[in-house]
This record gives structure tokens, C-alpha cells and sequence, in this order.
């Protein structure tokens, strides 16, 4: 049943604002080190996606990254090992061109790919190997809110957890234009470039007219992911991507974590209950910034609240079925 939840999360003293919250994890936050192997997983339409398998004892969960991002993400490798105490194994998915290799088509990721999930979880189902589970990060939040509205009672999982959603990417990208938050924008926007050129340089791909006039994602969006997507200009791909209008159809068991602080998105985009599918429970709290939510009562004594909230959720609905 659907529901807005009042987050128990208490961020830190000494990390009061959104923008400590959302910086602390990056610079300083310890990440494990997993025993891993990768696999590459062959498109149909000819490029690949590569995957990393942490494996022990227990329910599939397969873990999306957000934008930029990988397994050097400093939820990434923290959140796998979470998952494996609690009883779960996991699975990465790096999106197009996101494991450190260029991609080799024109097309790239994007926040509303959801065909490319679509075809991992074919694969899977082949191999007798379906996620029971998927958790979203960001942009990987979106695609998944994304694909549960479009699949219905077809997703063929067990539950889902969305963290830190940009459930309006046009306003998301205005967001990030404005005070402190234009330094994640131009942060972002120099990984999305660099990879950008990289792939340019060892695919042998022309590089688009005005490339140097690109100064924020908008202008990223708009002349490069949207072309090489199918889409007309970055407002159709916001208009088509943005995960907003597919919640109410989600009938999956499902957890959206979300920080009304969130310094990449404006207070006015989250959703209502009446935003809502029958599977989707929005659980706010006042400050925890993006993919943040870091408590604890000593400073340089980190407590991160994402990796006890969610395999707390995934054992409770998994339980039940």
C-alpha cells in the first residue's frame, strides 16, 4: 500500500548542512576492498554492458550507479559489502561506457535506458539467475522508477529501492545551476566531458559542432545525450525520462529514499502521495543531502545510514514472500 513515511535518519551534528552531507562520503568516506569478478554482457544491438559480481549466499540484488558513476562510486563497493552481511549477493550494473571502457556505439546512457535493464534482466532470467531485487542510485533511481511504472505487475521483482531520485531531470539540471550546487554541475560536468572526448579518441568518432561552448549539463544534454539518444533536444528528453510520471503505475514493493534538503533538486518535485503507484512508499527526511545520510554522534565517526536502511527493507519484504 502506498505511503508517505517520516524518516528516523538524524544527520550528524557535525554534518548539518546538505552540502557537508553530500561531500563528507566522496572525500572521506573508507571503502572495502570485495573480492569481485566482472563479466561482459554482449547488446543485441552490438555494444556491451559490463557487470560485477560480488558472490556469497543468498537473494540476487542488483545495484544501478548514478550519474558518472561506477563501482568507484563511495556507495558502491560499501553498499555491496551491506548487502552481503545482511544475507544477499549482488550485482553491479555499469551503465554504457561507465566500467573505465568507451562504449563502442554512438548512443550512450542516459536516465531513461531502461531498455538496457530491460535486456540485463533477460539475460539473467536466461541464465537462471533473475535479481529478486534492484536498488537505484540518483540517475539509476530514475531508470528504475522508470522501468517499474513501464513494467507494471510485469517487473518480475521482488522489491526496489530508489535513493536520492531526480523525479524532475529538468528541474534537477536548473537546480544544479544555482548557489552552491553549481559546483557538483561543473564537477559532472567535466567527468561527463572527459568521457565524452575519451570515447570520441578511441572510437574514432567525430566530436560535436561547438563541443567548447558546453558549459553546464543542460548545454551537455542538449547537444550531445539527447542527440546520440533519439531524442530532439534535452527538454523531449527530460520530458520523456523524468521519472515522475510513471510512480503511479509502480505496483512493485518499493522504497524511495529521499532528503528534502537534496541540493540537486528543488523541494517543489517531490512527489505527493497522490504521485503515488499501490507499491511505492517515499520515506523523507529533513536533511541527509544527496546520497548522503551520514549520522553519528562523533566527528570523523561516520554512521552511514544507507547501508543499515537498506537491507533492512530488502529483508522485511523479501521475508514475506
Amino acid at each position: 500500500m502506498k505511503q508517505l513515511i517520516r524518516s528516523e535518519f538524524k544527520a550528524a551534528w557535525w554534518l548539518p548542512s546538505p552540502h557537508l552531507q553530500t561531500i563528507w562520503p566522496s572525500l572521506f568516506r573508507h571503502r572495502p576492498l570485495l573480492d569481485l569478478h566482472w563479466e561482459r554482457v554482449e547488446l543485441r544491438d552490438g555494444d556491451f554492458i559490463d557487470l560485477t559480481w560480488h558472490e556469497s549466499e543468498g537473494p540476487l540484488v542488483l545495484l544501478i550507479h548514478g550519474l558518472e558513476g561506477s563501482l568507484d562510486s563511495h556507495y558502491a563497493s560499501t553498499l555491496i559489502s551491506a548487502l552481503s552481511k545482511a544475507g544477499f549477493r549482488c550485482l553491479f550494473m555499469h551503465l554504457r561506457g561507465c566500467s573505465g571502457v568507451p562504449n563502442r556505439l554512438q548512443r550512450s546512457y542516459h536516465s531513461g535506458a531502461t531498455e538496457d535493464l530491460v535486456e540485463i534482466i533477460e539475460y539473467l532470467r536466461i541464465k537462471g539467475d533473475v535479481p529478486q531485487a534492484i536498488i537505484g542510485i540518483s540517475l539509476g533511481g530514475n531508470l528504475l522508477l522508470k522501468y517499474l511504472g513501464e513494467s507494471g505487475h510485469d517487473s518480475a521483482l521482488q522489491a526496489a529501492v530508489a535513493v536520492s531520485v531526480p523525479f524532475n531531470l529538468e528541474s534537477a539540471v536548473t537546480r544544479l545551476e544555482q548557489g552552491f550546487s553549481q559546483v557538483y554541475n561543473r564537477h559532472l560536468l567535466r567527468k561527463l566531458l572527459k568521457s565524452y572526448m575519451q570515447k570520441c579518441r578511441s572510437r574514432s568518432f567525430s566530436v560535436v559542432e561547438n563541443f567548447n561552448s558546453i558549459r553546464t549539463i543542460y548545454d551537455f544534454d542538449d547537444r550531445i545525450t539527447a542527440i546520440q539518444n533519439g531524442f530532439v533536444d534535452a527538454a523531449d528528453y527530460y520530458h520523456r525520462c523524468s521519472c515522475a510520471q510513471f510512480l503511479k503505475h509502480i505496483t512493485t514493493p518499493t522504497l524511495i529514499l529521499h532528503a528534502r534538503d537534496d541540493p540537486f533538486m528543488q523541494p517543489k518535485d517531490v512527489p505527493g502521495l497522490q504521485d503515488l503507484g499501490p507499491g511505492v512508499s517515499l520515506e523523507l527526511s529533513d536533511r541527509g543531502g544527496h546520497v548522503g545520510f551520514v549520522q553519528g554522534t562523533l566527528p570523523g565517526r561516520p554512521v552511514y545510514w544507507l547501508d543499515h536502511r537498506i537491507p533492512a527493507f530488502l529483508k522485511q519484504v523479501l521475508a514475506q514472500d
